[in-house]
């Protein structure tokens, strides 16, 4: 489902945020995605749901060439991620309710149909009780579950989580694990960047491990081979979001 290949992400200022990376992730699994900070694991995130763009190398989603993917299909590219942000990019002046609509409202989808969808996963997530409160009167574990409900709404094949128990104690973080991990076992792929030993220890899943931008380990399934040429040469080459490149890594 996921695959980086040979993938390199120099910054204009020369300094490389991922050097020759290749590693795959198959539909369903659960990897660690691990590393100090500035080993590229928030930039191997931007790759995959092409917030970025690499210098070198393909990228590969559910058989989409993420490089190569024209402007009026990356929208359709990130549906079917959903990302769960180290700063989780919760709005302060909205109910929790209203943070996790707001994917539904923006996809358009019907008032009704997107409530009922909102009050399900916020069961699921264990967070329902507080759908009328706002960010600020809620714990750090339940700023995460709602971060986490927000990431499900439009129902995704994967669940990119983003350091999601950096400030939690431990007990809280080994909620936040058991959740990610019971979402996994449902179907949807989950990458979670982390530098919880504990919540890597916790579950015996795959660990894929990143210093200075190389990949040091976890890297034991192999790259696919290259889409066929026929594919490549009807994708449409399109380079124009290089903009972001300047992106803290």
């Amino acid at each position: 489902m996921i695959r980086l290949d040979k993938v390199s992400k120099q910054f204009r200022t020369g300094v490389f945020a991922l050097s020759d990376i290749s590693f795959e992730v198959e539909k369903g699994e659960f990897v660690f995605l691990v590393g100090p900070t500035g080993s590229g694991k928030t930039t191997i995130f931007r790759l995959l749901t092409r917030e970025a763009l690499p210098t070198t190398g393909e990228v590969v989603v559910d058989n989409w060439d993420v490089v190569k993917l024209p402007n009026n299909k990356i929208s359709h590219l990130r549906k079917k991620i959903g990302v769960v942000f180290q700063d989780l990019k919760l709005l302060m002046d909205r109910t929790i309710f209203e943070n996790i609509i707001l994917p539904l409202e923006v996809s358009g989808i019907d008032s009704i149909i997107a409530t009922k969808i909102v009050e399900e996963i916020m069961k699921k997530v264990g967070i329902l009780p507080h759908k009328d409160k706002f960010p600020i009167q809620l714990s750090g574990g339940e700023l995460q579950r709602a971060a986490i409900a927000r990431a499900l709404t439009l129902e995704p094949d994967i669940l990119l989580a983003d350091e999601p128990t950096g400030n939690l104690d431990s007990a809280t973080a080994m909620e936040i694990v058991k959740l990610l991990s019971e979402i996994n076992k449902k179907g949807t792929t989950v990458i979670m960047a982390t530098h919880n030993e504990d919540a890597v220890k916790a579950l015996s899943k795959r660990v894929i491990s990143l210093n200075n931008g190389i990949l040091t380990g976890g890297n034991e399934k192999k790259p696919k081979p290259h889409l066929e040429h026929s594919e490549k040469k009807s994708a449409i080459i399109d380079v124009k979001d290089k903009k972001s490149e300047d992106e803290d890594f």
